[in-house]
């Protein structure tokens, strides 16, 4: 069920539903652009590993994250329908935001002073994305909220000092640590059902279709074809959420994971980059969200392997 529907997502960049707490006054998550795989040889520091203590080879991920602007501070209150934005404080912005959302003559920091954190259930900052810094010839930024930690008085002083502001990814994650990781998943179009859905292909002496589903259900008795049939469809696009990717390094200097020539169907990471264990949802050149992790693997290691080296070529 939690596949379903499976239909195409509303926008390229995934929303994020909820936040994990944390006692530090800091941003829960970030965003950066998936550039491509590598792989790196690294020493095993998993406690039950049964190479534990030997160089082994490692996939990881390598996702470009220039800084991201905080825009405005969101206020919410609690509601008998839930939380609500009942108050929005705009900072200074670039000119580039002109392209995603109508911008305001003036702004309202100001009101600042006026605010008493105590009155709001929750502080969030709205931030929006620096897709000029790097080389996708992109230049209307994704603009999205991102949770704060600790209480409400230090989240309104963090967000406070923030205001208009760059984050950098240096600033929100470690090397080791454990990341929830929302995105849109490769596009696929429209697909059977033996692709889509796996159905075993019938024999050639099949009455009618071989492509398709043996039966259209036991149950009919609903006067329509249930949505548990498989059927052709839309696959791929899918909004995604994969838990517990290990961070292996934040690499400030680009040019230690740009292979010769840049990354094929990507170019050359410009900004500081994050090497994710394993594979991350969606296509190249695509935003990929990273959020602290709300269900943390305890058998995992905390600290990140130590690398030995990155191979580049292909």
């Amino acid at each position: 069920m939690q596949f379903w529907p499976r239909k195409r997502a509303r926008r390229h960049y995934a929303r994020v539903r909820s936040w994990a707490s944390a006692p530090d006054a800091k941003p829960l998550g970030f965003a950066g652009y998936k550039a491509g795989m590598a792989h790196i040889i690294a020493t095993d520091n998993r406690k039950f590993s049964q190479t534990k203590g030997q160089d082994i080879s490692m996939p990881v991920t390598i996702v470009e994250c220039p800084p991201l602007k905080v825009s405005s501070i969101k206020f919410y209150k609690k509601t008998p329908y839930g939380l609500k934005v009942t108050n929005e404080i705009m900072g200074k912005v670039d000119k580039e935001l002109e392209r995603k959302l109508p911008l305001p003559k003036k702004t309202n920091e100001s009101e600042l002073a006026k605010i008493n954190p105590d009155e709001y259930a929750d502080i969030t900052l709205l931030v929006y994305t620096q897709p000029k810094l790097t080389g996708l010839g992109k230049k209307k930024p994704d603009v999205f909220e991102i949770g704060l930690g600790g209480n409400i008085k230090t989240k309104f002083d963090y967000a406070k000092n923030m205001l208009g502001k760059e984050i950098t990814v240096g600033g929100v994650f470690q090397e080791g640590q454990q990341v929830d990781i929302h995105a849109v998943s490769k596009g696929k179009g429209f697909q059977g059902p033996v692709k889509r859905f796996g159905v075993t292909i019938r024999s050639h002496k099949a009455e009618k279709t071989k492509r398709g589903p043996a039966s259209l259900g036991s149950w009919c008795g609903q006067g329509h074809m249930m949505y548990r049939v498989a059927h052709a469809g839309q696959m791929g696009y899918h909004t995604r959420l994969d838990y517990n990717k290990q961070i292996i390094k934040i690499e400030k200097d680009p040019s230690k994971v740009n292979p010769a020539g840049g990354f094929n169907r990507y170019g050359i990471v410009n900004n500081p980059c994050i090497l994710i264990k394993g594979s991350v949802t969606g296509a190249k050149k695509r935003i990929v969200r990273l959020c602290k992790a709300t269900r943390e693997n305890k058998r995992m290691a905390k600290e990140a392997p130590a690398i030995q080296q990155i191979i580049l070529s292909s």
